[in-house]
């Protein structure tokens, strides 16, 4: 079982920057796919980017240019760095690996106010 924890979610003013970590118990995870997913009130959870265990990367068009995607094999950890941050961002933000069964983090919220 891998449990995956999410962290750096906050409120920031638009324009501004946060970076999210996920920190996972077991180091089976660098071989596989991580991706960060977003939810927002009244709306489906979402793919926001995804990182291979090579490093080749993809984001939704909507945060291209301003959210990076990034892993650190070392620490278990894949993070999620956000600038320009715009009130459309707003969401709870979810850290997820898929091995043989589906592993979620808890998310962390992220709130920008306009």
């Amino acid at each position: 079982q891998v449990q995956l924890v999410e962290s750096g979610g906050g409120l920031v003013q638009s324009g501004g920057s946060l970076r999210l970590s996920c920190v996972a118990s077991l180091s089976i995870v660098n071989r596989f796919v991580m991706g960060w997913y977003r939810q927002a009130p009244g709306k489906q959870r979402d793919l926001v980017a995804d990182i291979s265990s090579g490093g080749n990367t993809n984001y939704v068009d909507s945060v291209k240019g301003r959210f990076t995607i990034s892993r650190d094999n070392t620490k278990n950890t894949v993070y999620l760095q956000m600038n320009n941050l715009k009130p459309e961002d707003t969401a709870v933000y979810y850290c997820r690996v898929r091995i043989l069964n589906e592993y979620w983090g808890q998310g962390t919220q992220v709130t920008v106010s306009s």
